[in-house]
């Protein structure tokens, strides 16, 4: 039997990063247990409402944030605040999958604009690595806001 799993995240800005994974996966924030979002509602907004309700304060509300698939198909991906900072290569991390099928040229010119337009959104480029046949289709290394590398694939 399989299991669904959850990608955790380490972070000192837990809604800042799941903001930055959703916009890069096109994931969604889900609301407050219990909470109908009417269309168009901001889902950060109603957990601010929801923590606030239940007495817990402010300085505790980024304590840990959250981002789904709206499709329901892809891991949910959690955020809990740390205080230590990442010191060390991530022993696991994601590859975003932004241009399969594609070879040779058209895969790296694809690779180059989703690279572009992640920067925009707080990433950091660290390295591109060329395609190399047979075994290599070429691949950008990338790093979130907090620093976890991930790879543009």
């Amino acid at each position: 039997m399989s299991r669904d799993v959850q990608i955790t995240f380490d972070a000192h800005d837990p809604r800042g990063l799941s903001t930055f994974w959703r916009d890069v996966l096109g994931y969604v924030h889900p609301p407050p247990p219990g909470t109908e979002l009417a269309e168009g509602a901001d889902p950060l907004a109603a957990w601010d409402e929801f923590l606030a309700g239940l007495g817990v304060p402010e300085a505790q509300r980024n304590t840990r944030s959250a981002i789904e698939d709206p499709d329901g198909t892809g891991p949910r991906l959690f955020f809990q605040q740390v205080p230590e900072d990442k010191v060390v290569k991530n022993r696991l991390h994601l590859d975003v999958r932004v241009a399969p099928g594609l070879a040779g040229t058209e895969r790296m010119v694809a690779l180059e604009a989703e690279c572009e337009r992640l920067v925009a959104l707080g990433a950091s480029r660290v390295r591109r690595f060329e395609p190399d046949p047979p075994m290599e289709t070429g691949f950008i290394v990338m790093a979130d806001p907090e620093g976890n590398e991930f790879c543009l694939d």
